[in-house]
């Protein structure tokens, strides 16, 4: 059945979509289509027809038709996931199902009469997510290097990917390296051969009763207190040897061993600022929440003075823990995060170094740059 004037065939059409007849319906709007320009054809009435037909593919033709002029309608995007889902077609449906999520979390959320639906989009991503990376797999040779197996994983979603993100200071150019390994620093080796006499030097520190250690996360005046769960919580201290830039003659006495084998430590220096090196002590049950560093100009080392089960330090997607006589080295501008999920207490040697690439004139300049922040307003 058809009108010959367009406008009534519409308004019959939806007359009788109205009554539910949807072959009716169907029919009437289907023969206004190309006599009406697109603003004035009801797409989403006649979607709606072909949906309830299972013509599938007839309805996602018609959400095109929308989404040509409004990209982002939430509605238009969920029914074009469904029409698409329907047809088989999980890769067309996938990037409509996740348009329309991020459409969803912009908006605050979906309408009440849409949420069912786009839960579903939720779930049909992520087992169309694992169809797809089942598929990959096995199209890909066995004895993959860990670099591809990792590019894999990030391609499938297993692995989350983090850069740097320096809180103060980024230097343009470095490659994106979470833990950096001990045979790139000859100059670790000599420190190494220490550690008997270091941890000697934690032992009776510890004899004394510890007096020393202070929590790490403090108050400091005229400053806002940091919105850290760990503030001046003794789950988590320091026992510092430099502490901006200056060396703390009590502890440095104490551990004469210790402050030789820092001498041997490319380490940064900024008047009032650098370096910094301090015994770190966590103990059973402590979190250390993720957070990113000032800069990524520098290497983070931990010496293992006393190791503990449990213990796990997150960098990025790759988490490592404390072995004797293996330091961990990272770039703490990527986001970092430390357990100690054990039931005895973990100390590393924790220093500061320059990354290896930093030309010397650039040295100079970053350590003025941080120089002139701390002067500024003093």
């Amino acid at each position: 059945m058809t009108e010959s004037d367009p406008h009534i065939a519409i308004q019959n059409g939806l007359a009788a979509l109205g009554r539910r007849d949807t072959a009716e319906a169907a029919e009437l709007l289907r023969s206004a289509i190309d006599r009406l320009p697109d603003a004035e054809f009801p797409w989403v009435a006649l979607a709606n027809c072909e949906l309830m037909l299972e013509r599938f593919g007839a309805a996602a033709d018609a959400l095109e038709r929308i989404l040509r002029s409004a990209p982002r309608d939430l509605r238009a995007l969920l029914l074009s996931g469904w029409a698409h889902e329907k047809q088989g077609n999980d890769r067309a449906a996938t990037s409509f199902y996740t348009a329309a999520r991020n459409q969803a979390q912009a908006m605050g959320g979906a309408p009440a009469d849409l949420a069912a639906l786009l839960e579903h989009g939720v779930r049909f991503c992520a087992g169309a997510n694992k169809g797809f990376e089942a598929h990959l797999r096995e199209a890909l040779p066995g004895g993959l290097s860990p670099t591809m197996t990792e590019a894999v994983e990030l391609l499938t979603g297993e692995r989350e990917l983090y850069l740097q993100q320096p809180s103060v200071l980024y230097y343009p150019g470095l490659a994106h390296r979470r833990f950096f390994e001990v045979e790139e620093f000859p100059w670790l080796e000599p420190m190494l051969a220490l550690v008997p006499e270091m941890q000697r030097e934690l032992a009776a520190v510890m004899e004394e009763g510890g007096s020393g250690f202070a929590p790490y996360v403090q108050r400091h005046a005229n400053r806002p207190a940091p919105n850290n769960p760990l503030l001046e919580n003794d789950a988590w201290t320091a026992f510092y040897f430099w502490q901006n830039g200056a060396v703390v003659e009590e502890n440095a006495r104490r551990c004469p061993v210790t402050m030789e084998a820092l001498a041997m430590a490319p380490m940064p220096r900024a008047e009032g600022r650098s370096p910094n090196a301090h015994w770190s002590r966590l103990l059973p049950g402590a979190h250390i929440a993720p957070h990113t560093g000032m800069l990524n100009t520098r290497l983070i080392c931990h010496i293992p003075i006393k190791t503990a089960p449990g213990c796990s330090l997150r960098v990025g997607s790759e988490t490592r823990g404390w072995h004797d006589g293996v330091p961990l080295i990272f770039d703490d501008s990527i986001e970092h995060e430390a357990r100690n999920a054990g039931p005895q207490e973990r100390v590393v040697l924790l220093f500061e170094i320059w990354r290896p690439e930093i030309p010397e004139g650039d040295r100079d300049a970053i350590s003025r740059i941080f120089e002139a922040i701390g002067e500024y307003g003093t």
